[in-house]
């Protein structure tokens, strides 16, 4: 799987700069400047946003999975996402001219305060029912997202917040992505500190009895999860089932060492979310379906495998 995860990323990310609504030929950039400036201003921004986006959410949903001891939970569904959105509706009805910079602070302190309700909801329920964790966790994210609506629809908003809710990459340019790049360093740093949230992940008194201090390793897992949700809300909106799908796949092929499966991870969602941007452009050419949309479809679909293959297994 990792060889063909760094086979496939390059070729993927060749391929976006010449596909969309203007195909571009290689021959063209020694001909045409117009070429280059449609590379540098769209076609490159974009790329980046996607290779970013998939490679920051499929990280951090590794990074809750592991933190929450459950596999079939991702920022997204669970409550960060919502709650990053509600941030951003909150600064947007209370200060209108508030900046971007003031939207993804309080995106991120939503966020991380969503993140924490979930572990706390998750915390009492039984190890022997490990579906019960992803159940709540649907709720939990479902009873956010209508409040979310609700406020909207209060503030006459509800256009607003579908805009920033419609995970999508068509207005991707420069200028407008570099939110990301603070995503990606809080990626980074859960790399630095993988071992420790791997051996968080056997359990608070294991960890404990092993000298980790899980309230350290626990807020700084939570901090990555937090900011990169928020980026990727704030820069592209709500992209689903990356973080779900993408640490179920890779786990079933490298276990459970985070030192060596992140990076992995990180490639195999950057390879997936460009993929499905990249499919959004062609199969209704000139038209573009939003890479949320292919996501659902093609997340639901490895997802659906994983699971019917554990089932056969058993």
């Amino acid at each position: 799987m990792p060889r063909l995860v760094y086979v496939l990323l390059p070729v993927l990310t060749v391929l976006s700069l010449f596909v969309g609504t203007v195909p571009l030929r290689p021959a063209q950039l020694l001909q045409d400047p117009e070429a280059w400036q449609l590379i540098a201003v769209s076609r490159l921004p974009r790329t980046l946003a996607a290779l970013m986006a998939g490679a920051t959410l499929a990280v951090t949903g590794q990074i809750l999975q592991t933190l929450a001891r459950n596999r079939f939970i991702e920022p997204m569904t669970a409550g960060a996402g919502q709650s990053a959105a509600l941030g951003v509706l909150l600064v947007t009805l209370l200060v209108p001219g508030a900046p971007v910079w003031a939207k993804m602070a309080m995106a991120s302190v939503a966020a991380l305060a969503g993140s924490i309700g979930l572990l706390f909801l998750i915390r009492p329920l039984p190890p022997s029912q490990p579906l019960l964790v992803p159940l709540v966790a649907l709720v939990y994210g479902g009873v956010i997202g209508a409040g979310v609506t609700f406020v909207a629809y209060q503030g006459d908003m509800l256009q607003y917040l579908q805009v920033w809710l419609s995970g999508e990459l068509s207005g991707v340019l420069r200028g407008r992505y570099e939110l990301l790049w603070l995503a990606a360093l809080a990626t980074a740093v859960t790399w630095l500190i993988a071992d420790r949230i791997t051996l968080l992940g056997l359990g608070e008194k294991t960890a404990r009895g092993l000298g980790l201090s899980v309230a350290q390793v626990t807020a700084l897992g939570l901090g990555a999860v937090s900011v990169v949700t928020a980026m990727c809300v704030v820069t592209l909106g709500a992209i689903p089932f990356v973080g779900l799908v993408v640490p179920n796949l890779v786990s079933r092929r490298m276990g459970d060492n985070l030192r060596e499966a992140l990076p992995v991870t990180a490639a195999a969602g950057a390879a997936l979310v460009l993929g499905a941007d990249i499919a959004g452009r062609v199969i209704r050419a000139p038209f573009e379906i939003p890479v949320s949309a292919m996501l659902g479809v093609i997340g639901a679909a490895l997802f659906l495998t994983v699971l019917y293959k554990d089932s056969a297994r058993d």
